[in-house]
């Protein structure tokens, strides 16, 4: 026979049952695991990126009454909290009910209401529209970045990462017509109605993957996202280039892997007054490689900081998406990405504040 336990305190020691301090305690704690969305709170004017949203995609008219709607800062918050976490609509609605740093951080701690997942969903698809309001806060944040003394620096790497989408079943011939945009014989309305129709198959290594891709570039000295582009997977990486070009930085390099080398790439370097960093491809039936092995071997070294933020990403749940078209996946990726960068400038000051610190 199991005996019911009575007293919750038993699973306890009893000194810390009695410790009257034992409250605090756990609060400090607990500020210790959210020091970096505090930090972020404090770093980052999330007022600024709400003015930048409704610029971008204005609200719907309200002339004809109907419930206040919630502030956009709120809302933007959230959002930012679901790319931090890789978050879906009704997880982020039980976090911030569950989790008082969570409505600390959206400004919601003692609200009556708070955005429920029906709420975020259509501020999501307001956000999608036209690719707008993912990108105003992306924008918005980089120039917050470099306010803070974080300008591009040591030269632009580029390079793309695949991003899984919920996998659809599918013979060779059936992703054949899906990488078309066609509907594949023998499919039902239903099936159909559950396939991303925007993503598309594509392989690496010999294996395939479904999804889209994020083609992105990253400054070689501080790791930041400073410009992006999100394609199906099928895309060529090579043809982004020009898209993801900035030419800001402080150094005019450009490091990019063999995917990026063509006369069309060169060409596109030399019209923006950038180095030529991009890693060579063999030619065929060449032979002697030393050279090209050993300037690609150069270029490596520093061009593999680039699959650092790409590892980030993955951590931060960054590298799946689980909506179904190209415009609503994209907001998904954006957000991650400017989440990273906010971690990332979290992690920046504080180094320049720890490297200040006297000896």
């Amino acid at each position: 026979m199991i005996t019911p336990r009575t007293k919750p305190s038993s699973f306890f020691p009893e000194e810390a049952a009695d410790d009257l301090f034992v409250v605090q305690q756990r609060k400090a704690k607990l500020e210790g695991y959210v020091q970096t969305l505090a930090a972020m709170d404090e770093l980052i004017d999330f007022a600024a990126m709400a003015s930048a949203v409704d610029k971008a995609c204005p609200r719907a008219d309200r002339s004809k009454g109907g419930r206040p709607p919630y502030p956009t800062e709120a809302l933007v918050r959230m959002v930012f909290l679901q790319g931090l976490y890789n978050l879906s609509d009704e997880q982020c609605e039980h976090q911030v009910l569950d989790r008082m740093s969570f409505q600390r951080f959206c400004r919601l701690d003692g609200a009556l209401n708070i955005p429920d997942a029906r709420t975020l969903w259509n501020f999501r698809q307001r956000l999608a529209e036209g690719g707008l309001g993912g990108r105003a806060i992306f924008e918005a944040l980089s120039q917050q970045l470099q306010r803070h003394g974080f300008i591009p620096r040591g030269g632009q790497i580029v390079d793309a990462s695949i991003v899984q989408a919920p996998i659809t079943q599918a013979n060779a011939r059936e992703r054949e017509a899906l990488n078309k945009g066609e509907a594949p014989e023998g499919w039902s309305k239903k099936r159909l109605a559950h396939t991303d129709r925007d993503a598309r198959w594509t392989q690496k290594h010999g294996k395939a993957y479904y999804g889209y891709k994020l083609h992105g570039n990253v400054d070689a000295r501080y790791k930041l996202i400073r410009q992006m582009k999100i394609t199906a997977a099928n895309a060529d990486d090579g043809q982004q280039l020009p898209d993801v070009l900035q030419v800001a930085n402080t150094r005019k390099r450009l490091l990019a892997d063999r995917g990026y080398d063509s006369a069309a790439n060169r060409q596109t370097l030399q019209q923006h007054g950038l180095a030529d960093g991009i890693a060579r491809r063999a030619k065929p039936g060449q032979t002697a490689k030393v050279r090209l092995k050993q300037r690609n071997k150069t270029i490596n070294r520093t061009r593999a900081r680039v699959e650092h933020v790409f590892a980030a990403l993955s951590q931060q749940g960054g590298k799946c998406v689980r909506a179904m078209t190209l415009a609503r996946n994209a907001l998904a990726i954006t957000l991650q990405c400017a989440a990273y960068n906010a971690r990332r400038l979290v992690w920046l000051v504080k180094s320049a504040g720890a490297s200040a610190q006297p000896a």
